[in-house]
This record gives structure tokens, C-alpha cells and sequence, in this order.
């Protein structure tokens, strides 16, 4: 493999800054920690000393044993003062960080209008900052604020701004396209001369107002950059920046550079997703690499084709990055669908089988209801192995009620009491929550974690309501989706009722049958069914 590109992970910092954001000092802990497990190089972890939570994370951080360098970041020493005097860069000493990110401006635009000083004053004030990390020991890595919009006004200026960071004693001068609107040709142009002329190690740190974070990332590694900045999924400021769980993989995969080892690399999607349930940000299910649609099939032709070799239709093996091939199964779906989905679960099926007709007419009829399985593999996966009497039953549902009350000045609080028989045993419950299926959900739980402590391992992360036929007013059916999470992986429900608390259920317990069932917590095989799937219970 080629030249090793050095990773900075700005999620903490950077990424905090996105509409939605906001990470507690435990979250940063914990993300640090999973950062380090993916392998990348720095680790920003914010100011210390700008905030409550940034003070804590940073003493807690000192008890971390990371193999990443955890660095500080910070701006240049305010104007006609001294370094020293200087209280946000003490700070940063005093963390004992390994590391610092020192921000300065290279457009003289802003320079005269955001810091109202000289040019002179400026060059000053980044050769100061820099020159006093370096005498303290710190590793300094200077940021170029608005560096590609400054040097299109006025490029002497701009690389000025760079030769006086070097002359400090920079380790890194960062190229930073802060407004995000640099195109791919502009970044690959200035960059080389940069890489010509400034005699410092270059990174680049990118946003993605112009949807081309990405693009510009990897443009400016091919004209000499070496250190890439950004995000985890791309979160950031207004567009989010750079997103990481892109680049790594195209620079390693396609472009024949080192980012992490291979094995790091297959911990990508997991990574991804457990950050975004930390962040509590939904991940896109298109996101390319690590996303729940990355890999995945609709089309009957194109199934027919991956099934003879999955190079007609992915771009590299999904297995590379953690990801896994997906074959959806819908009413336009072919044959080919369901046997390969019926294959990846080891049934045995092929396309003369009478009960793949049998199964796919089934489909049909639930999709025509308003059931959607491309969104709910869980429900299909369950719906194929109930057809194939591969489930054990984990509990009858005896009844089922609910109490939602209101009182004047009080918020509505829900009560959900439900009796199931596991096993012959008959178990009563009742459960408080916010709102009916929080209630019915908590009350289920309390019922089978006797039975199936695991039940505590995951949760629900996501829960979406469908109206079908909007003209129905509100007798109209729904749809209901659930997304679970363990952390690790992720999986999704479907249930459909004229009641939504009904559709809710259904998709409720599809979720834990399929969390109990099929992550091998408990024996699956069971008595053949007679029917073809229990998607109502």
C-alpha cells in the first residue's frame, strides 16, 4: 500500500457545532474511545476551558489510554498581546494535551473586518501562538481559516500567512475551506502550489456547502495533502463537514494510501452507527460505505446478478468496511429476491420451490395491506423463517390494555397492563411511560426479562408513523416502523393496523422476536408452522 494519510477526527469538536448536536462529557468519552478502536491518528476534543463540559472531558481524558493523540484546539493569541498573557492558549498547556489546533486568519478580508487589525498584526499574532505551543512541548497544527477564499482575493497575502506559520515551527499548516464553496479543479490547483512552495507537512479540513467536502478532501490529497480533517458521518456546522466514513475507505480502498489497518477498517459501519446513537442523529440510509442502504438490492435483474457475482452491482465487497449486502423484498420484486434472501438465511429454496410462489404471493398480499418490508428486514426475515417453521414461539399474548389519562395542568401519562404465558407460565404486568407504546413497550420488557435477561442489550432507536390512506381522515391505516439497537447492529419492524397502537405492537414484537430469536440468545428452531408468517400476533 502507498503513502500513509494521517486521520484527524474533529467529531468532537467541529462535529458538535451541527443543528441537533450535543454531546454530554460521558458521550465524548465514549466516542473518543471508539474513535481510537477505528484507528485515526488525532483526536479533537474541543477547547479547555471554553466550557463546563469541554473542562471535564479533558480532565477525564487524561485517564484515557489512546493510542490517537488527543489535541486541543484553540485560536490565535488576541491582538496586541503577548502568547504568554494569553489565557485560551495556557489553557491548552495546562491540559497537557500532546497536541494543539491553533486557528488563524489567511484572508486579509477578514483579518481587517472580523479581528479590525493589520495584516502585520496578524502574521504576528499566528508566529507567536505557534512559536509558544513549540517551546512548551506541544505538537502544533495550524489551521488556515478561510484559506481558498483568501487565496483567490489575494494569494501573496494567503501564502504569507503559511510561510510565517512554518517559520514558527508548524508540524501541520491545514488548508481550511471554511465556507465550503471551492470547487474540486480550485483545491487540487492551490494545493499543489502550496505542496510546492511551503516546505511543511499540508492537511486539508473541508465543508460541504457545495455537497463537495469529500471530493475536495480527496483532490487534495492527490496534489500533496497528508493529514485529512473531518467528521464521523459528516456532522458539522450548517452543511457538516468532511465526512470521514467516506473518505478513509475511498482513499484506502481505490486511491492505494494507509489510513488504518484492515481490520480497523471493517469496524467502520459499526463505528458510524454507534456514534450517530450517541449523538441521537438518525444516519442516512443511502450514506455511502457505512449506510443501511450502501449495499443494497431492489431490482429483480440486479439480484439476479449479484446472486452469480456481487461485482456486477457493489463497488467493493461490503464486508470491507463492516457493511453487508442487503437484498430488499417488495411487491416489485422478483423471484430472484426472495431466494437469495431465503438463501443468506441458509432455507432451502430455489426457483421451482412451490412455496417461494406460495411465499411471494404472501408478500404481495401484506404490501398491498400496507406492510413494507424494504424497510423492515427484520419483520421479513421473521416472515421467511416462521414460512419455513424455523421459529420458536417465545410468548402468547394473553391481553392487552391500555390507560391514557389527562388531567388539568398535568402532563398525559400512559399505563399499559399486558398478560403473556411463556412457556406455559402465565406473567402479568403493568408499565408507566410517556405516551402508550413507550408504556406498552416498557410493560413487555418487565414481562419476558425473567425469562430473556438479553432483553436488557438493546433498545429502540428510531420509531416512524406511516398514514396509508389519507382519505380515510382518521380511520386510515398506518404504518409503523421501528428501528432496535444494541450498539452494534441495527434492525427494523414493520406493523400495519387502522389502530396505531395495534401497528405499533406488531412492530414492537417483531423487534424483540427478532433480537431473542435470531442473535442466537436462544434456541431457534421450533414445530413447523402450518401458515406462512405471523406478522399479526
Amino acid at each position: 500500500m502507498g503513502n500513509t494519510i494521517s486521520i484527524f477526527d474533529t467529531t468532537l469538536r467541529d462535529g458538535t457545532q451541527g443543528e441537533g448536536i450535543s454531546l454530554s462529557a460521558e458521550d465524548k468519552i465514549k466516542i473518543a474511545q471508539k474513535l481510537d478502536l477505528l484507528g485515526v491518528h488525532y483526536i479533537e476534543g474541543g477547547n479547555p476551558g471554553s466550557n463546563s463540559k469541554d473542562i471535564e472531558f479533558f480532565q477525564r481524558a487524561k485517564g484515557l489510554r489512546l493510542n490517537a493523540k488527543l489535541t486541543a484546539f484553540g485560536s490565535t493569541r488576541r491582538k496586541n498581546s503577548t502568547a504568554e498573557q494569553d489565557s485560551s492558549l495556557v489553557r491548552i498547556v495546562e491540559s497537557g494535551v500532546p497536541a494543539a489546533t491553533l486557528v488563524g486568519k489567511s484572508w486579509d478580508f477578514h483579518v481587517h473586518t472580523a479581528l479590525q487589525t493589520t495584516l502585520e498584526e496578524n502574521l504576528a499574532m499566528i508566529y507567536d501562538s505557534l512559536a509558544y505551543l513549540k517551546q512548551k512541548g506541544v505538537e502544533a497544527i495550524f489551521d488556515a481559516e478561510h484559506f481558498f477564499d483568501g487565496y483567490k482575493h489575494n494569494p501573496d497575502y494567503a501564502l504569507a500567512v503559511l510561510r510565517k506559520a512554518h517559520e514558527a515551527g508548524a508540524d501541520w499548516i491545514v488548508l481550511c475551506d471554511t465556507n465550503g464553496g471551492t470547487l474540486p479543479s480550485e483545491v487540487h490547483a492551490i494545493v499543489s502550489r502550496v505542496a510546492a512552495e511551503i516546505g511543511a507537512p499540508i492537511g486539508i479540513h473541508t465543508h460541504n456547502d457545495c455537497e463537495l467536502a469529500v471530493a475536495n478532501t480527496l483532490a487534495a490529497v492527490q496534489a500533496g495533502a497528508r493529514q485529512v480533517q473531518g467528521t464521523i458521518n459528516g456532522y458539522g456546522e450548517r452543511c457538516g463537514n468532511a465526512n470521514l466514513c467516506s473518505i478513509i475507505p475511498t482513499l484506502q480502498l481505490k486511491m492505494d494510501y494507509r489510513c488504518v489497518s484492515g481490520e480497523q477498517l471493517q469496524s467502520l459501519t459499526q463505528t458510524a452507527r454507534y456514534i450517530s446513537e450517541i449523538a441521537n442523529v438518525h444516519m442516512p440510509v443511502a450514506q455511502p460505505y457505512v449506510g443501511n442502504a450502501a449495499f443494497a438490492h431492489k431490482g429483480g435483474i440486479h439480484v439476479s446478478a449479484i446472486l452469480k457475482d456481487s461485482k456486477t452491482y457493489e463497488h467493493i465487497r461490503p464486508e470491507l468496511v463492516g457493511n453487508k449486502q442487503r437484498v430488499l423484498v417488495s411487491e416489485l420484486a422478483g423471484q430472484s429476491n426472495i431466494i437469495s434472501k431465503a438463501q443468506e438465511l441458509g432455507l432451502d429454496i430455489n426457483a421451482n420451490n412451490e412455496k417461494t410462489k406460495r411465499i411471494m404471493e404472501r408478500i404481495k398480499d401484506l404490501e398491498h395491506q400496507g406492510y413494507q418490508f424494504e424497510g423492515a428486514d427484520a419483520s421479513l426475515e421473521l416472515l421467511l423463517r416462521d414460512a419455513f417453521g424455523e421459529m420458536k414461539e417465545i410468548f402468547k399474548l394473553e391481553s392487552l390494555k391500555m390507560l391514557v389519562e389527562k388531567t388539568n395542568g398535568h402532563a398525559m401519562n400512559a399505563e399499559a397492563i399486558v398478560k403473556v404465558n411463556v412457556d406455559g407460565q402465565p406473567v402479568y404486568m403493568a408499565a408507566e411511560g410517556n405516551g402508550p407504546v413507550n408504556a406498552l413497550n416498557n410493560a413487555l420488557r418487565k414481562a419476558l426479562e425473567q425469562f430473556y435477561p438479553s432483553i436488557n442489550d438493546f433498545h429502540l432507536s428510531d420509531y416512524k408513523v406511516r398514514v396509508i390512506d389519507e382519505k380515510d381522515a382518521t380511520a386510515a391505516k398506518v404504518r409503523v416502523l421501528m428501528e432496535t439497537t444494541d450498539f452494534k447492529s441495527t434492525w427494523s419492524t414493520v406493523g400495519v393496523s387502522s389502530n396505531v397502537i395495534e401497528a405499533s405492537w406488531e412492530a414492537l414484537v417483531d423487534s424483540i422476536r427478532y433480537a431473542l430469536l435470531t442473535k442466537n440468545k436462544i434456541e431457534m428452531l421450533g414445530e413447523p408452522r402450518e401458515e406462512l408468517g405471523l406478522i399479526n400476533h
